[in-house]
């Protein structure tokens, strides 16, 4: 045989053979999950979860770096750039990877080509709140309040064109009320401004709302989605006054484009092992989280969910009139 074909027979056997053994041996050294928001936020919690779980099963430890701003764009986009090595991954949100590509007219990555599927990891439940001096106890009660001072009534979001500004835009659509949505920067600031009663409406992720709710400082008026949950068992869900509002968060942990495949399966595979476990069990519910949901927790059916999303989330956006900007 020819030397230069002998040697190029040699590179493809070592090119077949280097990505089982990188994969038997990673990880080496510290794994980073990017957070495009800030610390404390819904997916923020679920992540340290999540990530203190993956660090005692494989013996390395696994960051949480939080790189909020400019809607998920700054987090998400130092991912799509980073070195595709099984050592940067992101934790995404539903609007860093379905909300964004129809509200931006550049986005400075593609949802799909320039990531990986590896998880998903949960939904996140959404609650409406009031301040306890608003005079409604149910949604259909906040509805007529509203109705009888048109635009008397604020409601903070997260901003008009992420989730909670998605589910109030909807509410005020198809309850043909005024609601005047104030945008705000951080969560810390809307619930505040909340409970002091400056904007007596807001809704917010379960998770982060569960401590106010506890304390009596908001009230729950209704939970996003077309069913109740778990943690809050009396709230009654929006749909069920207004059936096509169903609009829900969730969390998926996405790899670079072009990151291993067996890494991919194989941390997949511990995140479902993580999320079976019992004490994920018992203490995402009481966060506000659905874990394990089916076989989207695998890297195909994680595509499968991404893509269906993609769509569904772009036929609400368009119904509600939406433009790109």
């Amino acid at each position: 045989m020819p030397r230069l074909s002998y040697l190029v027979l040699l590179a493809g056997i070592a090119l077949c053979l280097s990505n089982p053994v990188y994969a038997q041996s990673w990880p080496q050294r510290p794994v980073s999950f990017v957070v495009p928001q800030p610390a404390g936020n819904s997916p923020d919690v679920l992540c340290r979860v999540i990530a203190e779980k993956l660090s005692r099963a494989l013996g390395q430890q696994f960051v949480v770096d939080n790189r909020p701003g400019a809607a998920n764009l700054v987090g998400t986009q130092s991912v799509a750039r980073s070195a595709p090595d099984g050592y940067t991954f992101l934790f995404a949100t539903s609007a860093a990877l379905v909300t964004n590509p129809y509200t931006f007219k550049k986005l400075p990555y593609d949802p799909i080509k320039d990531f990986t599927p590896v998880a998903m990891v949960a939904r996140s439940n959404h609650v409406l709140l009031v301040n306890p001096e608003v005079k409604a106890k149910t949604l259909p009660e906040l509805i007529a309040l509203e109705k009888s001072a048109p635009g008397s009534l604020s409601m903070a979001v997260d901003g008009p064109r992420n989730l909670s500004g998605l589910i109030a835009q909807s509410i005020n659509k198809q309850a043909g009320t005024g609601f005047v949505l104030i945008p705000y920067n951080t969560t810390t600031n809307a619930i505040q401004d909340s409970i002091t009663g400056r904007v007596p409406v807001t809704i917010q992720a379960a998770s982060i709302a569960e401590s106010f709710i506890t304390a009596g400082t908001l009230r729950p008026i209704a939970v996003a989605g077309s069913k109740r949950v778990s943690s809050l068992p009396n709230v009654p869900a929006i749909a069920e006054t207004l059936k096509s509002v169903d609009l829900q968060g969730w969390f998926m942990l996405m790899a670079p484009a072009g990151t291993p495949t067996d890494i991919v399966e194989k941390l997949s595979s511990e995140i479902a092992r993580s999320l079976n476990s019992p004490e994920v069990r018992e203490r995402a519910p009481t966060l506000g989280f659905d874990v394990g949901i089916g076989d989207a927790v695998t890297p195909a059916g994680a595509k499968r969910f991404l893509e269906a999303e993609l769509a569904a989330t772009g036929k609400v956006i368009q119904e509600l009139g939406i433009e790109p900007e």
